[in-house]
Parts: structure tokens; sequence; C-alpha cells
């Protein structure tokens, strides 16, 4: 029986995509059912819901024969749009998703009346139970997801709805799984989750983000590189801050939620921070950090936002310095706040996300530019390699897949370095 996992969304989806393959494969004991599609979705846009649904039905054309699963936020917050079509198999939640018996109900062999749809209350969710960290090694690279949920509620996001209440993943258990994870190979950890500087705050002691780190780095010396997925910039603690100082083998890259650059609008999207905290976080980074690199996610065309408001989120990229950005054109989520707001026109939005991207192409380009002739440490991939700082190198000469190697840069193409 082969399981085929189509993935949407973020590196928490696509972690836990590995962990789902492997369920499903275990459920069968390779027997069973013909072949099984599982579609991973994401919530985080309504445009990234049509997609799924899009891709399903191609699935349906394509794979006549197969049982499709569909899970993911999408499925979490509208299992009943998935259920009614009649290409789907098989709902299954975000949380019943990570759990082997749910996956044998519905694949062992011999089972009966499985049923069509197996999602839960996700707000229930309370267990830290070690399905929440499930790293996989990639011999380059390995994800372990350190925390899931969010307790947050932005008024454009429906994704609290898809993930629950935040928890947190013990302290040992994360270090177990770092651990394992170089011992299979992995020469980079990525911590992850939905929402993970909100990291301990559900566990004995609350410990931050950063003595997380702290443990990781003292516990696993033969870690070579760990790294953060996106974080908050607001919820950063002063120890993740001297760890970024004074811990080399952390990365200096960061990706930070920021979504806008006015304050009336990140006031009406209820983020925690204003114009001014994003400006001055980024230079607190670059000064600990003066190496590091900044992305970020910003959301163009937010309900009433006006011209001048936009002109704050472009004018962002020069005042905090943002090299890789993540564009996202505004997308009413049916049940959030922003739905029911005054809406910017469909081609204004697709503009303003138009003129970002070309700030981020400009920025992107001076990074690219300071680059040439320096002399890096570069992780190499399946298809590329990356340098410390998360920047795509085109390797000239082929190296071992998983390797660290010193390469001098000698130019780019726009989108990546190219070595020597």
């Amino acid at each position: 029986m082969s399981v085929e996992v189509v993935t949407f969304g973020c590196r928490l989806n696509a972690a836990e995509s590995e962990t789902m393959k492997r369920h499903a494969l275990a459920a069968t004991g390779g027997d069973g059912v013909g072949p099984v599609v599982i579609v991973n979705t994401c919530a985080v846009t309504a445009e990234a819901t049509r997609q799924a649904r899009q891709t399903i039905r191609r699935l349906g054309r394509e794979n006549p024969d197969a049982t499709i699963i569909v899970t993911g936020c999408a499925a979490q917050v509208e299992p009943a749009t998935f259920s009614a079509m009649p290409e789907v198999g098989h709902v299954i939640g975000n949380a019943e998703k990570m759990r082997g018996d749910a996956w044998r109900s519905l694949l062992a062999p011999g089972q009966a009346e499985a049923p069509r749809t197996l999602v839960g209350d996700i707000m229930e969710v309370r267990e830290t139970a070690p399905h929440l960290v499930d790293g996989y090694a990639v011999k380059a690279r390995a994800f372990i997801q350190v925390q899931n949920g969010c307790d947050h509620r932005c008024t454009f996001c429906i994704i609290p709805y898809g993930r629950g209440p935040s928890r947190s993943a013990p302290m040992g258990l994360v270090v177990n799984e770092v651990r394992k994870a170089v011992a299979l190979g992995a020469a980079e950890v990525v911590l992850s989750g939905v929402d993970i500087t909100s990291f301990g705050d559900d566990l004995p002691g609350r410990p931050r983000l950063g003595t997380l780190v702290r443990q990781v780095l003292k516990h696993v010396p033969e870690l070579p590189r760990l790294r953060l997925s996106s974080i908050d910039s607001v919820e950063a603690d002063a120890d993740l801050m001297a760890a970024l100082a004074d811990e080399p083998r952390l990365m200096p890259h960061l990706h930070l939620s920021l979504q806008a650059g006015d304050d009336m609008i990140l006031k009406r999207m209820k983020r925690r921070h204003n114009r001014a905290d994003a400006i001055a976080f980024c230079a607190e980074a670059r000064r600990l950090r003066p190496d590091i690199v900044i992305g970020a996610d910003i959301i163009t065309g937010f309900p009433t936002e006006t011209g001048s408001m936009f002109q704050r989120s472009l004018d962002l990229v020069a005042e905090c310095g943002l090299t890789h950005l993540h564009v996202f054109p505004f997308s009413p989520r049916p049940g959030t706040p922003a739905a029911r707001m005054p809406q910017v026109s469909p081609a204004e939005i697709k503009e303003r996300a138009r003129r970002l991207r070309a700030a981020g192409d400009i920025a992107l380009k001076a990074h690219l530019d300071s680059e040439v002739g320096q002399r890096r440490r570069v992780l190499v991939e399946r298809k590329q390699a990356r340098t410390e700082a998360f920047t795509p190198v085109r390797l000239r000469t082929p190296a071992p897949y998983g390797a660290i190697i010193d390469v001098t840069i000698a130019g780019h193409d726009d989108h990546s370095l190219i070595a020597t």
C-alpha cells in the first residue's frame, strides 16, 4: 500500500505530515485499503482553503482508486465542507491526526464502520503528550515541534480555532528529540510551533523560549546548528536575546510576525506591538548579532487600510532592515472579526501586494550584493545549500548531502547566492 501526503501551509504542517505518513503506514501493516492520499490543509487564508479544495478535486480525478483523507487546519475548522466532497473518504482533526489509534480506526485491515469524520473539539485539547514533539531527521534539517496552538485572538486569524489553545512540550522531551534527530544525521534543528514565543506558559515554573534554547544547546553539544521558526517579537524574552548574542550555534536569522507597519491597523488586528516596538526590536537584535538577517510576514489590504497606512508598512521594510518578506494579500476568513470590517477592493489589495513584494526584492538584492566575496558556512541540502542566515546558495561543485562546508560567494542570480 502506498501513502502520499500533500501538504499546504507552514513548517509545522510539514513536520506533522511526516508523522502522519508513518502512522498511516503502520496502521495498514502494508495491507488493507488501496492507495491513500492525505491532504494536510491550511486555513491561514480563504485562498489557502480554496486551493486545498481544488487540489482534492484534482487528486480525485487523477487517483480514482485512492482513499483521500483530509486533515489540517481547514479540515478542523470546516469539517462539513470537506466531508461533503465526493472525492473525500475521511476527514480527521488536528488533534486526532497525530494519534496512531486514530489512523488505525480508519485504515487497519478488516476495520469495519470506519468513521467518515473524526474531528473532536480542538479547544478542549490540553495535554502536552509526546505526539506534540515528533522530530524527523532528513539528514540536513529536522523540525522539532515544541509548542502547538495559540491563545491570542488576532482579528484576521482563524488558526486558534484550527489548532486549539497553546500548549508546550516539556523541555526534557524536547532535548531528547533534538538528541535523537542529531543521532539520525540532522546537522540543523528547527524549533517549530504555532506561537513558539509563548512556549512555557503552561509548564511548571513557566520557562521561556530562551531557557529552552539554552537547555538544548547545553545538553546536545553535538548539535551544529539550532534555528527558530517564526517568532512574535513582542514575546521574545531576555534570555532568548542574550542567547542570540552569545550562542554561535543559534543561527543569525529571525522571521517575525509583524503583519503591518501602521499603528491603527495593528490595533484593529489586535496585535500586541506597535510600529515603534517592531523597529526597536530589529535594532536591538542587530546590535546583539550584527550579522543577523531578519524576515517578516506582512499583510496588505487589511480592512480599513488607506494608502498612507499601507505606506507605513512599505516603509517598515527599510526601517526594520527586513530581507526576506512573506507578503499576504488580505483574504477574509468567515468567522473572524476582520471579515466583518469595511473591506479594501481586491484590485487595490493586489497592487499593494505587488509593491510590497517589489520592495522585498530590492531588499533581498541588497543583501545578496553584500554577500559577494564573503566566506560562508553552508548546510548542503538536496537541491541547494543554506547559509547560517538562511540565504539559499547554489553550489557549483557537488558536496555531500547534509554536510556543513565553507564556501566563497562569487555572485548571485537575484534569488540565490552562487558559490565558487
